[in-house]
């Protein structure tokens, strides 16, 4: 019963379906609108299958250049560490191949290599390379040393760049390239320029931090008593931190103040005068020191004072040294006098016949008071001690005049000259 309901159905819904053809067919208008409903239904379904295609092979072929660019870019930083391998060993042509091979890979490969990757695990050196997380070589002495000695079993100073016709600074042996070290130092203890050299290469590095150079550097400045380290670590460390004065320049003091004059010759005014005058410390490290009281400007003077013979009426001579007081303040004392200028047989007879002045000698004791000022260490010096000696030859009396301490002693400054360290006279 159920079969037959079911045909019966479906002969009444196709005898339906055939009336309404039937009717469909008999309107011409009606049957022309479903042909073009179908037709842009069938456009529609088109368009939208075949953007939905287009879009997903560009998503396919951006992926494979993708792809295809992270392989490239790996085998081009494989490429080139292994160039960096075969040029630290010696192998420049195979270095050179390798190059070659990954810049045409990726031009600018060497700019996207990270170089803070881990050492490899056969090579020494990686224990020490783990210990810094931070990525930061604490002890860049002991870790140039290591590299250097784990390149080679004979290592060397420093290798040339490229190949040579002549000799090359890396074929002298240490005792020679380490005299040069101390051409460079000269006796005038130029420092920087040790450090600046430090920056060529490891090798020249490691030579620039050599303790027997720095030693004789701090025995040049506080004396043969210098053979203790303690507190300090290295004598390196000794002469940047021990206050101490500086021989690459020169101390300047600007005084100035002002003066009444005389009155007019009608009484309706009075002139003022503007009075200023500089001082000059120039320090060297044999223990002499020069000073100088002139109005001339820094610009003339500073130029004259590159060396102890100095032609000028009002310069100073003598020593100074310094002392280490006990509340930890460093102090220099200084000892200045003029030249000894003996006077002509023609001024002899003519002012001094009748009552020649009793012969003495004029001496000036400073005292400073040694400090950092600003970013420069030990680059002021303040007064805390001036006074004028003056010996009798004739009884050996010392009559001692002390000055007051006022507005009129500035502060010393420094001022570095890089003429001063321009040339070397003597090897340190």
């Amino acid at each position: 019963m159920r079969f037959e309901t079911n045909e019966a159905e479906e002969k009444n819904d196709a005898g339906g379906t055939l009336e309404d053809e039937d009717e469909g067919a008999d309107d011409p208008n009606l049957q022309l609108e479903l042909n073009v409903f179908r037709a842009q239904w069938m456009s529609e379904l088109t368009l939208s299958s075949g953007a939905s295609d287009l879009s997903g092979r560009l998503l396919r072929a951006k992926g494979l250049k993708r792809t295809q660019d992270i392989a490239r870019e790996e085998k081009a930083t494989e490429l080139f560490l292994r160039a960096v391998q075969e040029e630290q060993n010696g192998a420049v042509y195979e270095a050179i191949k390798f190059y070659r091979m990954a810049m045409q890979l990726v031009p600018d490969i060497e700019f996207k290599i990270n170089y803070s990757r881990p050492p490899d695990a056969d090579r020494g050196g990686g224990s020490y390379m783990d210990n810094n997380v931070d990525g930061e070589i604490e002890d860049l002495l002991s870790y140039f040393e290591q590299e250097l000695t784990l390149e080679s079993s004979f290592p060397k100073i420093c290798t040339p760049e490229m190949d040579l016709t002549q000799m090359h600074i890396s074929a002298l042996p240490r005792e020679i390239l380490m005299y040069i070290f101390r051409w460079v130092v000269s006796s005038d203890l130029d420092m920087r320029a040790l450090e600046q050299l430090s920056l060529v290469c490891r090798g020249f590095y490691i030579c620039s931090r050599d303790p027997e150079i720095w030693h004789l550097a701090c025995s040049r400045v506080w004396g043969r008593k210098c053979t203790k380290l303690v507190p300090f670590k290295s004598w390196r460390e000794m002469f940047l931190q021990r206050p101490r004065v500086r021989f690459d320049g020169v101390y300047i003091s600007k005084t100035s103040y002002i003066r009444q004059g005389e009155e007019s010759l009608d009484g309706f005014y009075r002139a003022w005068h503007h009075v200023e005058y500089y001082r000059y410390l120039r320090f060297f490290p044999d223990g002499h020191v020069v000073m100088v009281t002139t109005p001339e400007d820094p610009l003339l003077v500073v130029p004259r004072l590159r060396t102890k013979n100095i032609r000028m009426d009002s310069v100073l001579l003598g020593h100074f040294r310094l002392s280490q007081e006990t509340d930890n303040q460093t102090k220099v004392f200084a000892v200045v006098c003029k030249r000894n200028e003996k006077a002509t047989e023609f001024q002899r007879n003519r002012f001094c016949r009748r009552n020649p002045p009793p012969e003495a000698e004029h001496s000036f004791h400073v005292g400073l008071h040694l400090c950092s000022g600003g970013r420069q260490s030990f680059s002021k010096l303040v007064w805390i001690h001036h006074s004028c000696h003056i010996t009798y030859k004739l009884t050996g009396e010392t009559v001692i005049t002390a000055f007051d301490l006022d507005s009129m002693y500035t502060p010393f400054f420094f001022a570095r000259v890089k003429s001063y360290t321009a040339f070397s006279d003597q090897p340190l």
